[in-house]
């Protein structure tokens, strides 16, 4: 999905005046080092972000046929799915970080019969290791995965480790044009949009970014 003008400048607006887009550094899920972070999970606590976003997001999960249930990967994901869910009127299922040792000692919770197509849904994907995971084990109980539903693609390497997987990305944007975006904008410095692109010239070294906080995912 390629978002129109506005609706882009809207989501873009959400991430900086809920400050869920944050410059500093960061240890991603992953391990690996990010000069930026986005930390979607606060996005729920501001009712109009979240409904924003959330309006976006339903609109590209209409444009896929045949989704049988909505999968949310813990924990980020799940808040974002079972909205969808609620929204598209589809049954709602999540992974687990572990499997139960009591119980049904099941990987996926919820009703999930072997055959159903199942869209899995994350907040942002960057090299796409917990959809993986996550992927594996609605397999492993007999749901059939061709889609992965998220609302930010960092652009590192995820949606090529799904298509490997047989799983087609759809991301309600690209980190590369809310970078673009931001820029456009003047919300962010060119120091910033180089921290986020990766395309670092003297120019952009030339403004110093933005005093932000930093935290540790």
């Amino acid at each position: 999905m390629v978002l129109s003008h506005s609706p882009l400048k809207d989501f873009c607006r959400v991430l900086v005046k809920t400050g869920a887009l944050k410059f500093g550094l960061f240890t991603l899920a992953g391990g690996k080092l990010s000069s930026y972070y986005l930390d979607m999970r606060i996005l729920p606590s501001f009712p109009d972000a979240f409904r924003t976003s959330i309006d976006l997001f339903v609109k590209e999960a209409k444009n896929l046929q045949g989704i049988d249930k909505i999968a949310g990967i813990p924990t980020g994901g799940l808040p974002w799915a079972s909205v969808l869910a609620y929204n598209l009127s589809k049954p709602l299922v999540y992974t687990r970080k572990e499997v139960k040792t009591h119980g049904r000692e099941r990987r996926v919770e919820g009703v999930l019969a072997s055959g159903e197509k199942v869209l899995l849904v994350d907040d942002v994907i960057t090299t796409g290791k917990s959809t993986l995971a996550a992927l594996e084990s609605l397999r492993a109980e007999g749901g059939v995965v061709e889609d992965a539903l998220v609302l930010i693609d960092r652009g590192e390497g995820g949606k090529e480790h799904l298509e490997r997987a047989g799983v087609q990305l759809h991301a309600v944007a690209r980190m590369s044009e809310i970078a673009q975006t931001l820029l456009d904008m003047d919300a962010i410095t060119k120091f910033q949009f180089g921290e986020i692109t990766g395309r670092e010239t003297g120019e952009y070294a030339e403004d110093k970014p933005r005093d932000q906080g930093s935290d540790e995912e």
